[in-house]
């Protein structure tokens, strides 16, 4: 199974918590809000995580087989 993380720039504030909790898959953009940059970067309790502790929820997690 692959975990494919998604930002959603439009609600993005660019706090960049994903990026420290899982910066093999997330960064901050030139526009200064996260990006994906490798969806299977870092192991899938460090993505959920990162989705979780996003203050505005933009961050989706789905699963895929």
């Amino acid at each position: 199974m692959t975990i494919l993380p998604r930002v959603d720039k439009g609600k993005c504030i660019g706090c960049g918590t994903c990026t420290v909790l899982a910066a093999k898959t997330f960064r901050l953009g030139a526009d200064g809000k996260a990006e994906v940059i490798n969806p299977p970067g870092d192991e899938e309790e460090k993505i959920r995580e990162a989705a979780d502790s996003c203050p505005v929820d933009a961050i989706e997690v789905k699963s895929e087989q």
